[in-house]
This record gives C-alpha cells, sequence and structure tokens, in this order.
C-alpha cells in the first residue's frame, strides 16, 4: 500500500502516520527526515543541501526525488509505505508518480484554522526530558513545570499566533491545488482530525481497509 498524507501543521499527521505504519506493515517516510538525514550524515548529496539551505534557497524537487527513490528501495518499504510533507504542489505530484508508481489513496486530515491555532499555540515542551504539555488539553501538575523532572517548560518560537497564521495561509494557498489534483484522480480520502486520537485512526484504518 503505498500512501500520501497531508494536513496543515498541527492536524496530527505525524501521530497518525506513526499508527498506519504500524498497522499495515508500511514504512513512514518523511521528507524532511530524509533532508536532516543525508545532511547529519555530510554525504554527497547532504553536503549539496547544506550549500542550498545556506543560501536561503529551497531544496529542488530532483533532490528530493533522488533521496525518495533511494529510499523506497530499502527492505521495510517491501510492503509499501507512508508519504508525509511531499508532494507540496502539483508539479511534485506528477514528479513523484514517475519515482514512485501508482499512488494507492492520499489521506486529506482535516481541522479547522482556529482549532490549529489554539493546539499549536497553547503547546510547552520541556528542553530537559523532552515532555510535552498543552496548557488546556494536556496541562502540567503544575503551571509553567513539567511534572517529570521538574524543569521550567518552555514555548517554541515558531508557535505564537501570527506564525501559526502564516504557517497556515502558506499550506492553504500551496496544498488546495494538490487536493484537487488527487480528488480528479479519485485517490482522496478525507478524515477528520478533531476528536479523541484513538477514534480517528479507527476511522482512518476502517477508510483505508475498505478502499483495498
Amino acid at each position: 500500500m503505498k500512501l500520501v498524507l497531508i494536513g496543515s501543521p498541527g492536524a496530527g499527521k505525524g501521530t497518525q502516520a506513526k499508527v498506519l505504519s504500524k498497522h499495515f506493515g508500511i514504512a513512514h517516510i518523511s521528507t524532511g527526515d530524509l533532508l536532516r538525514e543525508e545532511t547529519s550524515l555530510k554525504t554527497e548529496i547532504g553536503l549539496k543541501i547544506i550549500d542550498i539551505m545556506n543560501a536561503g534557497k529551497l531544496v529542488s524537487d530532483e533532490i528530493v526525488e533522488t533521496l525518495l527513490s533511494n529510499r523506497i528501495k530499502k527492505d521495510d518499504c517491501k510492503n509499501g509505505f507512508i508519504l508525509d510533507g511531499y508532494p507540496r504542489n502539483v508539479e511534485q505530484a506528477e514528479g513523484l508518480s514517475a519515482v514512485v508508481g501508482n499512488i494507492d489513496k492520499v489521506v486529506l486530515i482535516s481541522v479547522d484554522d482556529n482549532l490549529i491555532i489554539e493546539r499549536m499555540v497553547g503547546r510547552r515542551g520541556c528542553p530537559k526530558c523532552g515532555q510535552m504539555y498543552h496548557i488546556k488539553y494536556n496541562p502540567p501538575k503544575e503551571d509553567g513545570v513539567c511534572s517529570e523532572c521538574g524543569s521550567e517548560l518552555v514555548q517554541r518560537k515558531d508557535d505564537n499566533e501570527e506564525t501559526v497564521k502564516n504557517r497556515l495561509s502558506v499550506y492553504h494557498t500551496s496544498t488546495s491545488p494538490i487536493i484537487d489534483y488527487y480528488k480528479n484522480k479519485g485517490l482522496l480520502l478525507e478524515i477528520s482530525g478533531v476528536g479523541n486520537i484513538d477514534d480517528i485512526s479507527k476511522q482512518l484504518i476502517d477508510a483505508l481497509e475498505g478502499a483495498k
């Protein structure tokens, strides 16, 4: 099974990708992770990526497609994969088909922008042990203090309302054409990302198994 996962920042893509990966026995491939891995290993492509990013430019589709092509040849992709964070535009979607073959389903996790803003602006993390909290949905026992290790909690710099709104605006502008592209091909499966995480996972798995 070859899946593509689409959703706005904070929609819960990473969480659901892990669930689907485990349930269907397919690899979870994040293009962001692929780029980070290459740069940390300082491979030939990795050094190119570092130069591109240092120049403030975007990594080319050609480089990402090369990394994807290499990644899907690994053993853990023999049953398929779930692709998270790519494609981001129609040109990439067309290029993706040439690299990986036919996609079985494109999953769109939909969450209202106002809820996304509330989710992301309310996030707090422990810089020491990595424990994550939310001031409304998963607060620590003591305000601003990690319940696990007692360290002071911090808010990520990009988890402020203005930045989140900008990220959502960019997401909608770039992703709307991809959603239409895959909808016209009959590949789009839209799932609400609002509610209990386990319930969303079950709904998603049932829909995908019904679509086999």
